[in-house]
């Protein structure tokens, strides 16, 4: 008996150290895939006209762990500004230089577009808007013509096999970050470009 008594104490500091020690998880890093992934956006006159086109969007550093995405940074390169609707190429590239210009995303002195993202949680909601099969919330900070503000939008994430697949739709106020070019209420309806831009992001990454 006391023989018992000496192996069951013995044991105890193992069985303690193996209940009380915490299970790693490691962080799967992923980065996006450069010609498949992208941000496209549509900019609205009052009148209701539109013009759109999309930006590049690049990131060597969405973090997931325990299959959740859990940080990371991704930029839009102001250089990659494209238009999509307007009828001949040089109309179209008149309008990118004016996009790039001091007007709007003054990408001289700011070549970058960047997202933060600080956190993801599990989404049930029906947000008007939101994209189809919305799964999670993302939480992040925006940084634009060097301000940045927070951003909170519902998400599509999904992952296959060492893919991962994010899609999103949103909209931002671009004035908060400080570009307000033809945003007078004074300006005819013709002239008056509104405030919020449509941005619908898709993102396919490969793990690392």
């Amino acid at each position: 008996m006391k023989k018992k008594m000496l192996v069951w104490l013995a044991l105890v500091p193992l069985v303690w150290n193996c209940t009380d020690r915490k299970v790693e998880v490691a962080t799967t890093t992923y980065a996006l895939d450069a010609e498949r992934s992208v941000a496209e956006w549509k900019g609205h006159l009052k009148t209701g006209y539109f013009n759109e086109g999309s930006m590049a969007v690049q990131s060597e550093n969405l973090e997931v762990r325990d299959g959740q995405v859990t940080g990371g940074t991704f930029r839009l390169p102001v250089s990659s500004i494209v238009n999509f609707n307007l009828p001949t190429e040089e109309v179209k590239q008149q309008l990118v230089h004016h996009l790039q210009s001091a007007d709007f995303f003054n990408m001289a002195l700011h070549p970058n577009v960047t997202f933060e993202l600080l956190e993801v949680a599990p989404y049930t909601g029906t947000q008007a808007g939101a994209i189809t099969g919305a799964n999670y919330q993302v939480r992040g900070t925006l940084s634009l013509l060097g301000k940045t503000n927070p951003v909170v939008f519902p998400a599509r994430i999904k992952f296959v096999d060492d893919k991962i697949d994010i899609e999103a739709k949103l909209q931002i106020d671009r004035t908060k970050w400080g570009m307000t070019y033809a945003t007078d209420p004074a300006l005819p309806a013709e002239s008056y470009i509104e405030p919020l831009i449509d941005l619908h992001l898709k993102l396919v990454g490969t793990k690392k």
